[in-house]
């Protein structure tokens, strides 16, 4: 095996098998669907549909990214294995979409819950009186 290593002489990331950013677009569309096991006129057409949008370059060319791939997969999976349609198959992903927000949405109200109860604590609670006051506004006469 022939081991490309960074400048310093290290091992690149793959080789050490360190997952790639998830985000990061760097397959071109023969490539993302040799690895999604798919033809890229298949890709190409999913793209159209909107099912897995990539990036696109200056020039126009698509960039996938793994999570790219991972979808595409997931897609390919859902319409041979569970028999989806493509109009169902964009609807689950979408509805994956919204799924995944409201559980970062809830997340972060958990955090912000958590960190209101911190400072709750550190309030000191007043007594409770039973003591009436009466106000009476100042006759403007008396100013």
């Amino acid at each position: 095996m022939n081991e490309q290593k960074d400048p310093s002489g290290r091992r690149s990331a793959h080789q050490r098998n360190l997952p790639p950013d998830p985000d990061a677009r760097v397959y071109v569309i023969s490539v993302a669907a040799e690895l999604a096991g798919m033809h890229a006129q298949t890709l190409r057409n999913y793209d159209r549909l909107g099912l897995v949008t990539p990036h696109r370059t200056s020039g126009g060319g698509r960039r996938y990214s793994p999570r790219d791939v991972e979808l595409l997969r997931e897609v390919q999976r859902l319409s041979q294995d569970e028999g989806v349609n493509l109009a169902g198959i964009k609807r689950i992903i979408e509805l994956t979409g919204e799924v995944e927000q409201l559980q970062q949405q809830v997340e972060q109200m958990a955090a912000e819950v958590a960190q209101l109860r911190s400072m709750r604590r550190e309030v000191v609670p007043m007594t409770r009186s039973n003591a009436l006051v009466v106000w009476k506004p100042r006759d403007r006469r008396d100013r």
